[in-house]
């Protein structure tokens, strides 16, 4: 062994991170306090919910108080806001990130957002059309891939409305 590998082993400690599930972690909050902003406002500013469920690029998840701090970066889908038993809120995002905090805290990050109740599925219908037309026409490589970006969009769009 050379003088330099003794001496970066004596001087690294050994560090132990404490790793848990959230059902195991120690109780703090049972509530979520969530911060969800979009570039022009924000819809939820440090607001107590009980649950919010999302559509990350590892899968859906499911966020509760006490949840092992994670980023995920966020597909085009639904995000499910449950405030109370009796208050669920849902939106749809076009992606974004999502940060959860050891604290119970939940910071999601998006460019667009919009309540599902808003949206018409003849207008995502004739919209996804005009995309996949688009992506399979005779068009520049650019104009190509932004088409083919919209037609994933409206299609998750199309699902989240289905459901």
């Amino acid at each position: 062994m050379n003088a330099l590998t003794r001496s970066a082993r004596v001087a690294t400690k050994t560090v132990r991170l404490a790793r848990f599930y959230a059902s195991e972690a120690p109780a703090t909050t049972d509530k979520l306090r969530l911060t969800f902003v979009l570039p022009h406002k924000a819809l939820y500013t440090a607001q107590d919910v009980q649950q919010v469920n999302l559509a990350a690029t590892s899968g859906d998840m499911g966020i509760l108080a006490n949840h092992v701090p994670t980023i995920e970066q966020l597909n085009p889908g639904v995000i499910e806001v449950i405030e109370s038993t009796e208050a669920t809120k849902k939106f749809f995002v076009s992606g974004g990130f999502a940060i959860v905090n050891p604290d119970s805290s939940l910071n999601i990050n998006a460019v667009e957002a919009t309540p599902l109740e808003d949206l018409s599925a003849e207008r995502i219908q004739a919209a996804l059309a005009q995309a996949q037309q688009t992506a399979n026409g005779s068009g520049s490589e650019l104009e190509k891939a932004q088409a083919k970006i919209e037609v994933e969009v409206y299609e998750a769009l199309q699902n989240a409305l289905s459901k």
